[in-house]
């Protein structure tokens, strides 16, 4: 049986109601071995051969036909489509008079669309047996950016490294807005400090100042 959760949504209209949307609650991510196996079970008449080969062919043979410009539809499924975008190193376009002319080069495939066909969307709903799995609260802080900035600054000035942890119970932000903000100000030059390593070994540390190859060594 799934769960679902209640969560609260951010107030962007400025209505002052508290909005809720549902989710549902994933318990993991099914690895290409194991959807196999919910395939090919014994008397579906597909074996474990069978399901590799035409998934491969799948995998295979999409991407050629979705780059010649096709959009693909696969009943039951649903259809695929390229999106594009500019490549990350270009400035994106305007429609400014004067503006020079983009070369294909700098165009690139930035994501594979899916829309889901209703059939898939239905049996995923009669398959789907609900119970309530909690609530979700927005965590908003008491304290302003430019407040959280100085206690990021001090926590930092005071302790060896700060963890995205420290900084949220500090502030009262989530874990993710603690990450996301963390990063955004460690782009801002009056801050002073930056991150270190990666993933969940990712520290902030104070900001090195480069040394002046010119100036003698103390």
């Amino acid at each position: 049986m799934a769960r679902y959760i209640k969560k609260e949504m951010a107030d962007l209209n400025g209505t002052g109601k508290k909005q809720a949307y549902y989710r549902l609650q994933t318990w993991r991510k099914l690895s290409h071995d194991e959807f196999i196996k919910h395939c090919a079970y014994a008397g579906s008449g597909v074996n474990r051969a069978m399901m590799e080969a035409v998934l491969a062919a799948v995998a295979e043979r999409l991407p050629m036909l979705l780059g010649m410009g096709y959009s693909v539809r696969i009943d039951g499924l649903g259809t695929f489509s390229v999106k594009l975008g500019v490549r990350k190193d270009k400035e994106q376009d305007t429609f400014e008079e004067g503006e020079q002319k983009r070369n294909a080069r700098t165009i690139e495939v930035s994501g594979i669309g899916f829309r889901a066909d209703k059939e898939l969307v239905a049996k995923t709903d009669r398959e789907c047996e609900l119970e309530r799995g909690g609530v979700s609260r927005l965590r908003v802080s008491k304290y302003s950016l430019e407040q959280r900035m100085a206690m990021a600054k001090d926590y930092v000035e005071q302790n060896a490294y700060m963890r995205v942890r420290d900084y949220a119970a500090m502030t009262g932000l989530s874990q993710s807005k603690a990450s996301i903000e963390l990063r955004q100000l460690c782009e801002r030059p009056d801050v002073g400090f930056e991150a270190k390593g990666r993933g969940g070994h990712r520290v902030y540390v104070r900001k090195s100042i480069p040394q002046n190859p010119h100036c003698p060594q103390t």
